[in-house]
Parts: C-alpha cells; sequence; structure tokens
C-alpha cells in the first residue's frame, strides 16, 4: 500500500503544529493502524458535520450564532478530510 521510500503523513501535528509522519513497512502496525483509526474517526464527524449544517441550511431563518459556530465545525472538519486526504493520496501507488 505504502511506497516504502515515503513517510506517511499521520492525522495529527505535533505539539509545535507541525505535520508528524511515520517511517514503517507495516502498515498494520499500532501506529498505522491507531492512525487509520483516527482518519476514519475525521471522516465521519465531517459527515455529520456537513449533515448538520444542511440541515440548519434549509431552516428558513437560521441563527446567526448558531450559523457561525456550524461554519467554525465545517472549517475544522475540512482541514481534517484535507489533510486525511493527502495522506491517503501519498499512498497512492
Amino acid at each position: 500500500m505504502t511506497s516504502r521510500d515515503e513517510l506517511r503523513l499521520l492525522p495529527w501535528s505535533g505539539p509545535d503544529g507541525k505535520p508528524c509522519f511515520l517511517s514503517t513497512d507495516d502498515d498494520s502496525s499500532r501506529l498505522s493502524r491507531l492512525a487509520d483509526i483516527l482518519e476514519t474517526t475525521y471522516l465521519n464527524q465531517a459527515t455529520e458535520v456537513l449533515d448538520h449544517a444542511i440541515e440548519l441550511l434549509s431552516l428558513s431563518e437560521s441563527d446567526p450564532v448558531d450559523l457561525r459556530a456550524t461554519s467554525v465545525d465545517l472549517t475544522g472538519a475540512l482541514a481534517q478530510v484535507l489533510r486525511v486526504a493527502e495522506s491517503r493520496g501519498r499512498r497512492l501507488p
């Protein structure tokens, strides 16, 4: 699955906000499995946030505070999903 000469971009950042990478030949290692679980969690959360945003936007009148909070949630979810997409894209053959 992974090109062995490339590092895997992990779905979390280091304490300084910089990207974290994993170098391993074992796609089923403990850290690889943890990254897979977190990626799946991020994708599921993004689906939930999107569903909520669609519901909120379908209302004839939405509270600006709710719209702002949902916008913040959508922004965070999009950032996480883009990181997952980048990580998975790097691992394509």
